[in-house]
């Protein structure tokens, strides 16, 4: 039996019932179905459990046939099961999530049980790097059903991630679960058994279902009597191991705890006064990737499968196109043609002043990739091992290169008539814009897919192409051939994914995970730091683009800061902060306005000093 998510109710009030936590099953990796398999034979020979639920991390990579495989095993329980996803299903996902939602029915559930309501919601981040985010859209999931809940009747939420900062919106989740009798907060993640007090909220993790250095895996059968949730860890086929925690079931009322918790500050706003925000939106959903400017509007595709044209001088939506799935890619326009990917696996364009459909090109699967669009051509890669060239006036296939090893999700780099983007299949392509002849192949070569150049836009300059990817590494490839010019990876710059260009091609940009930004010199033959800002982003993840505008570097991260530093020394000019989580796009206006978004659905207006 699947998901539900409408509150049903199983069972009348019973005094005490059994059920099982199955955490970090990472189908498609080593062993892993084999270990499922396990756990739900044990499952099924136990007739005390009376239901499952699956906390997360379901999937190794979040490809549609890790999520297949994962629901055929879980549909040989013989009692009902409740499942969310975890970062693994939602970042790296071929589909954009839509297969984990298709397959499983949804991303939420929520049903009572002994007199307690079971509540579980997706933890993110989808289709990006960053810390977790309870999408925008399941916060007004989580509003409807608690509404529906008489006010002390007693709540266990469930979350892939901890109630803590791992969440860039954990304050979010826990002032709503405060409001409430919230008596247990249950997650995955850590791979481990571990208690936790979530700003009085008692906290369990549970185990990973895989085995690890064991020679089988583990889940936890958890108890509800007289007042307690009694946790014990189970090996399946082999014992019950004693009990490893007790937590007491009760109304803590901390909608009357008056102790401060930490949340997000702002106040580094007050030492940067001349950076004013000047106009805010706030979408119904979370906001997937980037957007294009055309005339006075902001071009914003959101998770909810929609194009919206947004007047900011006149605070409206113009207009509003529907898509048949959820968007994570960026648009691209030309004139008054804008071009948005789709995860219902079609190509749109539309007309930038009406929103209304010129052509659609559809494919056979998913599309997560930005576009580009260069002599009157779109160029975009696909979920199903091809990258293609459309013309832009019809939607014609130019040509279709087909040797894509898995997908393709970040914007393509044109330069000197190829095209450069990775794909997480471990490789750098350099495709013939003309021919779509592949030019050369780099393989990183690594064997484990995370490692792959394919969230990063790579950068060009004095032929020569720069990428950072999920290794650490700054990688120099020759533009003509892709050999390699050198390699490097420093012990106290963490480079990932996020780069950018000078605009005299002398420097290349890079954010570091430790939260500075470093420019390397991109004609030297070895990697060489030309300067390094001080750390305004802390520790940081966002795979964001950095650019340079009238002597300003630009940058942005994961936790809703944005910086400005002077090109040639790299020293700080202005930081701002608009939200707690992750800023996709930065463009400017004009010299005194910038325009952002950010995952949560936010689209600001900036004002910024010369």
């Amino acid at each position: 039996m699947g998901l539900c998510c409408l509150l049903v109710k199983l069972a009348v009030a019973q005094s005490s019932f059994q059920f099982a936590q199955i955490s970090d099953l990472h189908i498609g990796s080593h062993d892993a179905d084999e270990d499922l398999r396990r756990t739900v034979n044990d499952i099924n020979a136990n007739p005390d459990i009376r239901f499952v639920i699956a906390s997360g991390d379901i999937t190794e990579f979040g490809a549609d046939a890790e999520i297949k495989l994962a629901k055929q095993i879980l549909d040989s329980l013989n009692k009902p099961w409740y499942i969310i996803p975890g970062n693994h299903d939602d970042n790296w996902s071929e589909s954009g999530t839509n297969t984990f939602n298709r397959i499983f029915g949804n991303e939420v559930f929520a049903f009572s049980y002994g007199g307690i309501h079971f509540l579980g919601a997706n933890c993110g981040p989808n289709m990006k790097m960053s810390p977790g985010q309870v999408p925008y859209g399941n916060i007004v999931w989580l509003d409807s059903v608690l509404a529906t809940i008489p006010a002390r009747e007693p709540v266990i939420f469930v979350d892939h991630y901890p109630l803590d900062s791992s969440l860039n919106n954990w304050y979010e989740i826990a002032d709503r679960l405060k409001k409430r009798n919230i008596q247990l907060y249950m997650c995955g993640h850590g791979h481990q058994n571990h208690r936790y007090d979530f700003e009085g909220i008692p906290g369990i993790m549970g185990r990973s279902n895989l085995r690890a250095k064991d020679s089988i895996g583990g889940y936890n059968i958890i108890t509800i009597e007289n007042g307690h949730a009694v946790y014990r860890e189970r090996q399946p086929g082999l014992e019950t191991k004693k009990e490893w925690a007790v937590v007491a079931l009760k109304d803590h009322h901390l909608e009357t705890d008056t102790r401060s918790w930490s949340r997000p500050s702002y106040a580094i706003n007050e030492q940067y006064p001349q950076v004013k925000e000047i106009w805010r939106y706030q979408d119904s959903s979370d906001i997937g990737n980037g957007f294009v400017l055309y005339k006075n509007r902001i071009i914003t595709p959101d998770s909810r499968g929609r194009v919206l044209a947004i007047d900011p001088g006149a605070n409206r939506v113009v207009w509003r196109f529907v898509t048949g799935g959820k968007i994570y890619a960026a648009p691209a326009i030309e004139k008054n043609r804008v071009v948005i990917p789709s995860t219902d696996g079609t190509v749109y364009c539309l007309n930038a002043d009406s929103g209304t459909v010129l052509w659609s090109t559809a494919t056979a699967r998913s599309i997560v990739a930005t576009p580009v669009i260069k002599n009157s051509t779109v160029f975009v890669g696909s979920s199903e091992g091809k990258f293609r060239a459309l013309r832009l006036s019809d939607g014609k296939t130019l040509w279709e290169y087909d040797s894509v090893k898995n997908f393709v999700k970040a914007e393509p780099l044109y330069t000197q008539g190829k095209l450069i983007f990775g794909s997480w299949g471990n490789e750098l392509y350099a495709l013939n814009g003309k021919t779509g002849k592949a030019e050369w192949v780099f393989h990183d070569g690594y064997g484990n897919r995370m490692l792959s150049p394919a969230s990063c836009l790579p950068v060009e300059a004095f032929g020569r192409i720069f990428m950072v990817a999920p290794d650490r590494y700054m990688t120099a490839l020759d533009a003509a051939t892709g050999k390699l010019v050198w390699k490097h990876r420093w012990s106290e710059h963490w480079v990932r994914e996020s780069m950018g260009l000078s605009a005299d091609k002398k420097l290349v940009f890079a954010k570091t995970m430790q939260g500075h930004l470093v420019g390397i010199d991109t004609r030297s033959d070895s990697a060489v730091v030309a300067w390094k800002t001080d750390n305004v982003f802390n520790y940081e993840l966002n795979p964001s683009v950095i650019t340079e505008r009238k002597g300003r570097v630009y940058a942005f991260s994961d936790k809703g800061v944005i910086a400005a530093f002077d090109r040639k020394t790299g020293a700080t000019v202005w930081v701002h902060k608009v939200a707690n989580c992750l800023v996709h796009d930065l463009q400017f206006i004009n010299d005194r306005k910038i325009a952002l978004t950010t995952m949560d659905g936010k689209v600001v207006l900036l004002q910024i000093p010369k």
